[in-house]
């Protein structure tokens, strides 16, 4: 787990945030008439992750409230933690219902299961069109090797990987970059200590995805100078 005391470069972050909402601008969206999007939101509950865990469920709201005046997102929970233990939930549509099966889960301590995640979204999208992938985590234990196999087995569903990264391991940098670039999804790490960023940057990918570009620039109009800087860099703009 990052120490308390070790953040992000802040020019390392900033790089890594533009680079991120470029990948998120270049990602196609639904167009007008189409289904709900769906969207997976996994998330690492070992015990290292209890603080994010708490921030988490204070701040997934915001893919429900911001989409939905583009027709709604339809979203499924997965998580590991312990000894092998992977859940998902079903999929839900209101942000009160995420919340009540968040507050359910505790974290508990046991070794990462990302390519568990990974096998579970790739089947979900066997089932039916999943629109992405979103993983917020720390940490990776786990063989690059098949994880990559796995990524690009998700890859052939068309589903693209927004990987979150809370501090700054260089193990679990690499394997998040590679997901990301097998999936043409898009890695990017956060500061713990800002709750905002991530929530503006998992509001961008829920609403660029159910809306596109318009439904972002309308979002910065609302969320203000913030948002607004976060729209203009989206796309090399």
């Amino acid at each position: 787990m990052t120490g308390p005391d070790q953040k992000l470069p802040a020019g390392q972050g900033r790089a890594e945030i533009d680079a991120f909402l470029r990948k998120v601008a270049a990602t196609p969206a639904r167009r007008e008439g189409e289904r709900r999007g769906r969207l997976i939101f996994a998330l690492d509950a070992t015990q290292s992750r209890e603080a994010a865990w708490d921030r988490a469920c204070r701040l997934q709201g915001e893919m429900f409230v911001e989409t939905a005046a583009l027709g709604g997102l339809d979203l499924q929970l997965v998580f590991y933690r312990g000894f092998s233990e992977c859940k998902s939930t079903g999929w839900v549509s209101d942000t009160a219902e995420l919340a009540r099966l968040m507050g359910k889960v505790r974290c508990r301590a046991g070794e990462t299961q990302l390519g568990r995640v990974l096998i579970h979204a790739e089947a979900e999208a066997g089932r039916g069109k999943v629109d992405a992938l979103v993983f917020v985590g720390d940490a990776f234990e786990e063989s690059l090797d098949r994880i990559c196999a796995l990524a690009g087995k998700l890859a052939l569903r068309g589903v693209p990987a927004f990987l979150f990264h809370e501090g700054h391991d260089p193990l679990a940098a690499r394997a998040f970059r590679e997901i990301a670039r097998l999936t043409r999804g898009a890695y990017c790490p956060f500061d713990a200590s800002s709750p905002g960023q991530l929530r503006d940057l998992l509001a961008a990918v829920a609403v660029y995805a159910a809306g596109g570009r318009a439904a972002l620039e309308d979002l910065g109009r609302r969320r203000g100078a913030g948002v607004t800087a976060l729209i203009g860099r989206m796309g090399g703009g």
